[in-house]
């Protein structure tokens, strides 16, 4: 087992998540299998119940585990399944050895930082670096981690000091490690600066691990001399420094680390056994970031949400936008609506804001309403829901959104004035939204309905089922406590609301879709998290054929694109099913 340890410096959210997934991209296209696992230094046992301003979203694997939003950028650029274990937290270290203290495993000894939790993490490590993560079930070859935070905090010391014994127990050949730095310019002189690397990587040497490669973040790329300054003051080789400067699409990050003799240089250091063959994996790659560049049409879809502040909170749903908005040649614009601002409310306080937020969501293609907790915005959320249906926009909510659609139906079509979820309105005599049995009110951790389920077709004809290739049955990830109240469906199936998808004991409404509307969708799972970049996620592909204008036409050809949109097969798929829906890209 090969290991690839990826710690960062200067600041934190410097792109180690990205450098991290984009080499693990580049050693699997060279046919090895790879696994990922991201260390965060915070104390909580997963990131469940962390607000998405904490670290952005909580991202949900196959098996329910709540965690960082890197591991969703592994499984994005990797096409790999990864569990809760894939994410090691100081949190989950410390109650695994104080559980094992408890039961008398240390037989009376002293329990300490070093070695008790040192150890812990290097066997953590060991053990999960060989749990299959591929479609085929081959224990992978190379394991990429990535230690979260900043070299110098206080709380990834134990981390840093047990990779520092760890170099030694796997071996030099089968171990590296990667420093991701920041180069500043400062717009009042306009050179490029080093000493904030020079200081992050004394450091991290000054800890006891010495960088392989020192990956660079700079707004341009580095100038020659300033790469020798870095190579002479830190202690590598001028090729062992790389430029990773900013580019307009994230899927050029891997062709930027291959053209800069990354994988030669890992193939050298940690005797890979790689053939240099055509990679096609990362023609892929080249097509999509080529493709990205060069789109002339635009779709504008209106994210009506309540964390719209930070970007980071909806990464996978904007991911899933894009994944979609390429496969059909558009450009995509996500026009964000703090769903506040459409209430009533801001009128009176803010009119400005408030005929702002109505003026983005109205010159919008469609709108999405993505899952969210907590009563603040829904009324907002409602409105634009509402908006959508009354002037035959394409919609499509996700959890929460789904929920939210059903209310306003319940409320405006079914006239229950008061229609609600027991989330906002316990009281209500019309509880449309309800929590489910397994729901525990007294403990927030872990007591949602979570992971892989499985959602049943109940309609030949819908749209979604369609879209998804006419299956029986779909298996997505699942992050809620409440449900629609089962008792009530057969009021708003008379009207025209259908629950076209529900789970395996028919108790649980999956899916709904709206008659006689281009395309209202709510689904009460979160598709957005098994999109890929070459296989975009069904209801987000529906929303923006829909935006578009080119659903019925799609659905008319048998679920096929037309011949410009559609993808050849000769660049490869990373994974070996067919791709859904023959959706593949051109080779150039």
């Amino acid at each position: 087992m090969k290991y690839i340890l990826v710690t960062g410096g200067v600041i934190s959210g410097i792109g180690k998540g990205i450098i991290a997934s984009s080499v693990g991209t580049i050693l699997k296209s060279c046919g090895l299998h790879v696994t990922a696992i991201k260390i965060d230094p915070y104390i909580n046992i997963d990131a469940g119940t962390f607000s998405p301003y904490e670290h952005g979203e909580v991202f949900v694997l196959d098996d329910g585990g709540e965690v960082d939003l890197d591991l969703g950028n592994y499984e994005r650029f990797l096409d790999i399944r990864l569990i809760k274990d894939n994410n090691l937290t100081t949190g989950k270290i410390y109650q695994s050895v104080i559980n094992k203290e408890r039961k008398g495993d240390y037989l009376g000894k002293t329990v300490q930082v070093v070695p008790h939790i040192t150890d812990a993490i290097q066997e953590w490590v060991m053990k999960q670096a060989r749990i299959p993560v591929d479609d085929d079930g081959v224990e992978p070859q190379v394991c990429v981690i990535e230690l979260g935070g900043t070299v110098g905090d206080i709380e990834s010391m134990p981390f840093i000091e047990a990779f520092r014994q760890f170099q030694f127990k796997v071996k030099r050949e089968n171990f590296c490690n990667i420093h991701v730095s920041l180069v500043p310019q400062p717009s009042t002189t306009g050179e490029q600066k080093t000493k904030p690397t020079q200081n992050s990587v004394r450091e991290l040497r000054g800890l006891g691990l010495s960088p392989d490669l020192i990956m660079c973040r700079c707004a341009m790329p580095l100038e020659t001399s300033v790469k020798e300054k870095i190579s002479m003051f830190c202690h590598v080789e001028p090729t062992q420094v790389i430029c990773v400067h900013d580019v307009s699409s994230i899927y050029k990050v891997p062709l930027l680390l291959e053209d800069q003799g990354v994988v030669n240089y890992f193939c050298k250091r940690l005797n890979l056994p790689v053939e240099m063959r055509p990679r096609k994996m990362l023609t892929k790659w080249k097509e999509m970031a080529d493709r990205s560049d060069r789109l002339l049409e635009h779709v504008s879809i209106a994210l009506v949400g309540k964390y719209t502040k930070l970007a980071d909170s909806y990464t996978s749903v904007i991911k899933a936008l894009e994944h979609s908005a390429l496969a059909i040649n558009h450009k995509l614009e996500v026009k964000y609506i703090d769903s506040a601002d459409l209430e009533t409310t801001t009128l009176q306080d803010e009119p400005v804001k408030y005929h702002e937020a109505w003026q983005k969501l109205c010159s919008s293609h469609g709108v999405l309403v993505p899952g969210g907790f907590g009563v603040r915005g829904t009324e907002g959320k409602m409105l634009a829901i509402s908006w959508a249906r009354k002037q035959n926009k394409p919609f499509l909510g996700v959890c929460l959104g789904m929920q939210l659609a059903v209310c306003e139906f319940a409320r405006n079509v079914l006239k229950w004035e008061d229609a609600n979820s027991t989330e906002f309105n316990p009281e209500s005599k019309h509880p449309v939204v309800i929590d489910m049995p397994e729901h525990n009110p007294g403990q927030m951790g872990g007591t949602m309905r979570l992971g892989k389920r499985q959602t049943i077709f109940k309609s030949s004809t819908s749209v979604l089922r369609r879209l998804y290739g006419d299956v029986e049955y779909v298996e997505e990830r699942h992050r809620h406590r409440f449900e629609v109240n089962p008792e009530l469906k057969h009021h708003f199936q008379k009207k025209g609301l259908q629950f076209v998808g529900q789970d395996v004991e028919g108790e649980r409404m999956e899916v709904i879709e709206l008659d006689d509307h281009c395309y209202f969708v709510g689904v009460q799972y979160h598709p957005e998290f098994t999109s890929r970049p070459i296989k975009p996620s069904p209801p987000y592909f529906g929303l923006l054929l829909a935006a578009a204008g080119k659903l019925q036409s799609y659905l008319a050809k048998g679920c096929r694109l037309s011949p410009r949109d559609t993808y050849s097969d000769r660049s490869g798929s990373s994974s070996p099913d067919v791709d859904i829906t023959e959706l593949r890209f051109p080779s150039l």
